[in-house]
């Protein structure tokens, strides 16, 4: 009886090996297939499925590099920050730091002076999942102004010259995606932890889960993509400052598998806060919306996601956790219609 046990253990051990790695198998000729047909724009995945990590890549760090793109390569993850803010949000609450429930009110920078009409009226909650109503940055003035780093002239000022103005949320309680909720949320962060938002993160994030390639301020690394903008132009990553908390991240594929290792894993802090960051905040005819996370659920799944754009660079990001699977793509050229397009083809054709 145990010889036959022993046998049914390697047995089943060797046929999840050969699907899991059929499965990376068909991942990579997709992004083969899709690299052939745009040679231009270079791809990083990862993939993970029940803690077995895999990786493709194709194209070179820039179009004048010689040098192979691999899952060591940096990318900008954008707003795949925003997922990062949110759960560093959530384990404060884990930790009794803060409430979801709680009005920002007490929690935000002395600077800011909230009109009689918005106080005690938006919760942390509603910044998470874009429902506060707050009027946001004009990014279309910013890149009119400075295309290659747009970001660059947001200050403090800017910040709170728009929050003290604001007389009203016309629009509270509905979706509308927000980069200054996501700056508000990491200004809040900083006032409970005393630090500021770079050494929160490396606390929590990076240094725990050894994340030692994810890059925040500094980034001038050898192995760095450049970016290219819808047309193929270079594009610089962002250099981001006070709103940080929505776009900061320079990440690769081996990281953040490492990071989809612990959102998947319950007994860890950040996966802890990631079951916390899962439950639904915001709903409406057209989405579901968790703490930063976009949930998708068709009759047999759910998943989680998030996407992130700069001009130059695109990624995304999405788990199963039923299923014990994620995945991390990353493109070196802001083409989200292609990003979209090989995650529907990798989740329908494959992991569906």
């Amino acid at each position: 009886m145990k010889t036959s046990l022993k046998f049914l253990a390697v047995l089943l051990l060797t046929s999840t090996f050969t699907f899991a790695q059929n499965i990376s198998q068909r991942i990579d000729s997709l992004i083969k297939d899709n690299y052939q047909k745009n040679p231009d724009i270079s791809v990083s995945v990862g993939y993970i499925k029940n803690n077995e990590a895999f990786f493709t890549a194709y194209g070179k760090l820039s179009k004048e590099s010689q040098i192979d793109v691999d899952k060591n390569s940096i990318f900008e993850l954008a707003s795949i920050t925003k997922i990062l803010t949110s759960n560093l949000i959530a384990q404060a609450a884990i930790e009794n730091k803060i409430k979801l429930d709680d009005y920002i009110d007490n929690y935000l920078p002395e600077q800011y002076v909230l009109d009689k009409n918005l106080k005690n009226k938006i919760k942390i909650a509603d910044l998470a999942s874009h429902q506060s109503g707050l009027p946001d940055i004009d990014f279309g003035k910013l890149i009119e102004m400075n295309p290659q780093q747009p970001v660059s002239s947001v200050t403090e000022k800017t910040l709170t010259d728009i929050i003290n103005t604001c007389t009203e949320l016309k629009d509270y309680g509905k979706y509308r995606y927000s980069t200054i909720g996501y700056t508000l949320l990491g200004q809040i962060l900083e006032k409970v932890y005393g630090k500021n938002y770079d050494e929160i993160i490396r606390e929590k994030i990076l240094v725990p889960l050894k994340m030692t390639q994810t890059l925040t301020k500094d980034f001038n690394v050898k192995n760095r993509t450049m970016g290219y903008n819808p047309n193929g132009g270079a594009q610089e990553l962002f250099e981001w400052n006070v709103t940080a908390p929505a776009g900061l991240v320079k990440s690769n594929a081996m990281d953040m598998i490492t990071y989809l290792k612990s959102v998947l894993n319950k007994e860890t802090k950040v996966g802890m806060a990631s079951v916390m960051t899962e439950k639904i905040i915001y709903k409406d005819e057209k989405r579901e919306m968790g703490l930063g996370l976009n949930i998708v659920t068709d009759d047999k799944n759910t998943i989680y996601m998030k996407s992130g754009d700069s001009m130059g660079q695109c990624s995304i990001l999405c788990y199963n956790r039923v299923q014990s699977w994620g995945i991390i793509l990353l493109l070196n050229q802001r083409n989200p219609k292609m990003r979209q397009d090989l995650l529907d083809k990798i989740y329908t054709e494959i992991l569906k």
